[in-house]
């Protein structure tokens, strides 16, 4: 029998998650912080940028690849750090991460993962980052270690939960890892069965950081999925991580040009500009408007995230002084509508749509963008 077609966008791969992952799941994948009002914002502030092309320029190849940590990437984005992707599908973590391989990106685990770092690293021999949450200072130097000891290349500070976010979905649903066995949710899973059936053959996600030997502290993972962070790690804790770490460390969260050159002084080795996707507080800058006055603050290689849904938003991102983009929703709909081929589609669709909107621009190689490319 034919396999069905790669879908047409990324909104139908959307579409087609909420139809299969239970109310519950798919709020906590789509929703954000307070209104959502900031979901919207960070879609709208990339069409408001409008490209500028070139005509009568050979365009007949195109080049994509990038390395702006000094690793070649093939295309101009990796996947983006995103906790509990086994509640999306089983294995969601390993199963984005050999995605990422085959397409010659980097994956970032997250803290908050349904994979160790160590099951991760031993899946693929692709380029795996880390991202780190401190919750408790002893915590994050352990898993600090063993992600330098899993061969990890670089490591990405989330600075931008210092509480948690105001996330009315998941208050309303009752979102929880461990999952709660509420007569909603158990009504939400009966009316999903495939997603059930899945999970209970799989095992129920757990957050597998906290499983490993030593780290098994009930209070350490409430506070994770409270994201009730150490709200005292300030810019003398960065400089000791710093010290600690001896491969790249990016910082993501920023959107403030003097936090940008704070970091840039202390020696970290890049940023991730981001708003946690709207997802921690809704009235603040979209990342892409945010972009242009950090690029002009400092010379560290930025990387954008947060409401990218076309290959037309990385190129516009990288015209405003981006070197690169990080990929997240987008991936959990393929993953949640196809599983590991809806991974690859979604990659794929991305990078079409990217090399479809060069060609259009008159643009043949990704490092060409500049700001003469928007209008």
């Amino acid at each position: 029998m034919a396999l069905p077609r790669p879908l047409p966008t990324i909104n139908d791969y959307r579409r087609e998650a909420k139809r299969r992952l239970p109310r519950m799941v798919y709020d906590y994948v789509e929703g954000g912080a307070g209104s959502e009002r900031g979901l919207d914002r960070n879609r709208d502030a990339f069409a408001k940028y409008l490209l500028s092309p070139r005509r009568l320029v050979n365009v007949q190849q195109r080049r994509q690849s990038v390395a702006p940590l000094g690793s070649s990437w093939a295309i101009p984005f990796a996947v983006a750090p995103m906790g509990l992707n086994g509640v999306v599908r089983p294995g969601g973590d390993l199963t984005l991460a050999k995605a990422a391989e085959r397409m010659g990106i980097p994956f970032c685990l997250s803290t908050a993962s349904t994979s160790t770092i160590e099951e991760v690293a031993a899946a693929t021999s692709g380029e795996v980052w880390f991202q780190l949450y401190v919750v408790q200072r002893k915590l994050a130097e352990d898993l600090v270690r063993r992600a330098a000891a899993a061969g990890c290349t670089t490591l990405v500070l989330t600075v931008d939960v210092a509480v948690n976010g105001e996330r009315i979905r998941d208050k309303r649903s009752g979102f929880g890892v461990p999952f709660r066995y509420t007569p909603r949710i158990m009504w939400d899973a009966a009316t999903h069965p495939v997603w059930s059936l899945r999970q209970v053959f799989a095992g129920l996600p757990e957050l597998a950081h906290f499983r490993a030997a030593g780290t098994g502290d009930v209070e350490a993972q409430a506070a994770l999925m409270g994201r009730q962070m150490d709200a005292s790690f300030d810019w003398e804790a960065l400089a000791a991580l710093r010290d600690a770490w001896q491969g790249k460390l990016l910082v993501k969260g920023i959107l403030a040009p003097d936090d940008a050159r704070h970091c840039e002084k202390l020696g970290v080795d890049g940023l991730i500009i981001s708003n946690h996707g709207a997802r921690q507080i809704e009235d603040v800058m979209a990342p892409v408007d945010a972009l242009p006055a950090i690029r002009r603050a400092c010379r560290l290689p930025l990387l954008l995230d947060s409401g990218i849904r076309h290959g037309a938003d990385v190129v516009k991102a990288m015209a405003l002084g981006a070197a690169g983009a990080l990929i997240g929703r987008p991936l959990l709909y393929g993953l949640a509508a196809r599983g590991e081929r809806g991974a690859d589609e979604v990659l794929a669709l991305l990078r079409q749509q990217i090399d479809n909107t060069l060609a259009l621009i008159g643009c043949p190689d990704i490092a060409m963008l500049d700001e003469t490319y928007i209008a």
